[in-house]
């Protein structure tokens, strides 16, 4: 059996920033890659907008691109 690289992706419902913090000002997305190897990476990206809504829709497509490389790790 072949493992494959899993992104760890717990979305809470009951927070529309999940994933989500601000660094002075700045929304940043924080997201966990578990590989094949048993090693985890943590990535992080600068959303580079100060606004929260725009920081939400700038997640959810960093998600989706991510999503179409990697299988989900619920």
């Amino acid at each position: 059996m072949v493992k494959k690289t899993k992104l760890a992706l717990r979305v809470n419902n009951d927070n529309p920033n999940h994933h989500l913090w601000n660094n002075r000002g700045v929304w940043w997305c924080h997201l966990t890659v578990h590989k094949a190897d048993a090693t985890a990476e943590r990535l992080r990206f600068s959303l580079k907008t100060r606004d929260v809504e725009q920081a939400r829709i700038r997640r959810d497509k960093i998600f989706n691109d991510i999503a179409k490389h990697y299988d989900i790790a619920a």
